[in-house]
This record gives structure tokens, C-alpha cells and sequence, in this order.
């Protein structure tokens, strides 16, 4: 399969998706639709439909935003110093896509490695388990729980 950022991608996202995604956004704490979000299934860049995170490896942090422990391809998760905001943090960004996903912390839970991908629910798309076969994300099923 294929990802990259393409002006259809681009011209399907929401206003709060390409504010996220396009121009270093972050959505308010507790709005996005995957804060609370446990299903089994994979996330993927809304933009480019790269795999990012599977739900085996999210865990409830109360931060606000979705958190996960590693992402599920590591190749396709960009990691870059962001001096914004007169601190020192890590930006996460999605490789194909370019997508601007979130930030990465290490105060994550210690038997899950330590990290905590805290990532916006604009920059996502989740495939439920039962779907993702057909939507050609079968190499990843061994990497998500049954449901």
C-alpha cells in the first residue's frame, strides 16, 4: 500500500482536521472523538492512511487526548524538537502524510515502556478490527486484541 498527502486527502478533511494536521493545531482537551475511544482496531493518518497506532497499545492517560504507548509502525512516525510555546518538547509527525499528530512525553505507564504518544483525534482515523482486512490492514491484525 501506498501513503501520501494528496490534494484529495487534503480537500476531504474537516476545518479542525486541517487546522491539526496542516498547521501544528491542537484540539482542545477532551473534545476529540478518541479520547475515550477503546475498541479494538488500528489508527491510521487521516490524511495519508498510514498505520500509526493500534488500540493494544492505548491506555486511558486523563490527559485529554488520546495516548499511546508505541506507535505500531515505527518508520512511519517522524519524532522533532518543537521549541513553540517557550518550552521544550517532541512533535510527532506522520512520515508519508506530513501530518501534524501530537506530541511524545515519557510519563507513560512504565510496564508499556514509559512513553506517551499524546496524540489529536483530528490527525486519526480508526478502522475497527472487523474492518480492517478490507480496507487492506490485514498485515496488522496480529498487533490488535480481538474485540
Amino acid at each position: 500500500m501506498t501513503y501520501a498527502k494528496t490534494p484529495k486527502a487534503l480537500a476531504s478533511l474537516t476545518p479542525e482536521q486541517f487546522r491539526v494536521t496542516q498547521e501544528n493545531g491542537t484540539e482542545r482537551p477532551y473534545t476529540g472523538a478518541y479520547d475515550d475511544h477503546f475498541a479494538p482496531g488500528l489508527y491510521v493518518d487521516i490524511v495519508s492512511g498510514e498505520p500509526l497506532f493500534a488500540s493494544s497499545a492505548k491506555f486511558h492517560s486523563g490527559c485529554g487526548w488520546p495516548s499511546f504507548s508505541k506507535p505500531i509502525v515505527t518508520e512511519n512516525v517522524k519524532e522533532m524538537r518543537d521549541t513553540t510555546l517557550g518550552m521544550t518538547r517532541i512533535e510527532v509527525r506522520s512520515a508519508h502524510g506530513d501530518s501534524h499528530l501530537g506530541h511524545v512525553f515519557n510519563d507513560g505507564p512504565r510496564d508499556m515502556g514509559g512513553l506517551r504518544y499524546c496524540i489529536n483525534s483530528a490527525s486519526l482515523r480508526f478502522i475497527p478490527r472487523a474492518e480492517m482486512a478490507a480496507e487492506g490492514y490485514a498485515a496488522y491484525l496480529d498487533q490488535v486484541e480481538e474485540g
